[in-house]
């Protein structure tokens, strides 16, 4: 496959502060959707067989290049789970803490803007959430492990240490 437009591709990705779509990267490259999606495997295969800390994984947003889970502790020493803002980290570590809670119940303790907050941690495929009533209950997805490296108990037993 055409190197440069890998190395575009991966630039790109690398570049980009959300999840971008093989629609939105063949227009950013001009190139066909086709070509762009072989050399999105491609370099997907040479990550996994390589020995760096960085992944290209589909979410269902799109494409990311992200830091391995093994690695996320390390790294998050310095840039802590920058993709997402201190509220959605603090709507998180509520559902994480409290699952299964009302989606109501976080909006009374955030306020109105926690709507965004979950409507980001679905998108992102963090949280799942089913209808009861004329509410939500919320609860972490099974990305959860994966995204912050370790186990759900795990995560809680952090976000207890920090609410003592």
């Amino acid at each position: 496959m055409n190197e440069k437009l890998k190395a575009r591709i991966e630039a790109i990705l690398f570049s980009a502060s959300r999840p971008i779509s093989i629609l939105q990267l063949s227009k950013l490259v001009n190139e066909s959707e086709e070509n762009v999606k072989k050399c999105l495997e491609e370099l997907i295969k040479e990550y996994e067989n390589s020995n760096r800390a960085i992944e290209i994984v589909e979410t269902p947003e799109g494409f990311e290049m992200r830091i391995k889970a093994e690695y996320r502790n390390e790294a998050s020493k310095v840039a802590a789970f920058s993709d997402l803002s201190l509220g959605t980290l603090k709507t998180l570590a509520l559902i994480i803490y409290k699952y299964p809670i009302k989606q109501s119940d976080i909006v009374k303790i955030q306020g109105n803007r926690a709507y965004d907050y979950i409507r980001i941690l679905e998108k992102k495929g963090l949280i799942v959430s089913r209808k009861v009533g004329n509410t939500k209950v919320l609860m972490p997805s099974q990305n959860i492990e994966r995204y912050f490296g370790m186990k759900i108990e795990d995560i809680k037993k952090q976000i207890e240490k920090y609410i003592q």
